[in-house]
């Protein structure tokens, strides 16, 4: 009986702790888009700091290329080449609370919701929407991922604690 009730145990998940356990910080949101595209992800690029300035480069019906500074390093662009590019910087501390757009096929419209109430829109406004936010409090977006080609196909938004010791965001 008690290797049945270890077993039952350990497969639902339940684990008796010393009461140091950390509460949970990180969320996903995503994917939001179509199905094409080469896999990119900037899960590295968060090591180098918060998000502090985004390139978006939009065309008159898609979201087409992203690239995004961690800190004060640029990450590696992302998607294709036609279009506008547009750049919007965060002021020093300020993080995305919460991203909305819009798909179908491929990415059509996204906007970033700051903890300041700014809000930054790009790309046109039809398809299907999304909300992306945290399912934490006090969570901020750290990175992206998604897929790309000639333009975003699909994006997903990773959200976590605010990073504390940064290296490179020149405080």
């Amino acid at each position: 009986m008690f290797c049945f009730t270890l077993l039952a145990l350990l497969c639902c998940g339940i684990f008796v702790t010393s009461g140091n356990a950390q509460p949970r910080s990180s969320s996903y949101s995503g994917e939001y888009g179509g199905g094409g595209g080469k896999r990119f992800s900037h899960s590295g690029n968060q090591l180098d700091g918060p998000i502090t300035a985004i390139r978006v480069r939009v065309n008159r019906l898609y979201i087409v290329g992203l690239q995004v500074r961690y800190g004060k390093e640029w990450s590696n662009y992302v998607g294709g080449s036609s279009g506008d590019l547009e750049e919007i910087f965060l002021h020093p501390g300020e993080s995305i609370t919460q991203a909305t757009g819009k798909y179908k096929y491929y990415l059509r419209r996204l906007v970033f919701i700051t903890d300041k109430h700014r809000y930054f829109q790009f790309g046109k406004d039809t398809g299907t929407s999304f909300n992306a936010a945290p399912l934490f409090p006090g969570t901020i977006l750290r990175y992206f991922s998604g897929r790309s080609g000639s333009v975003i196909d699909a994006i997903g938004f990773h959200w976590d604690n605010y990073p504390h010791s940064c290296p490179n965001c020149g405080k």
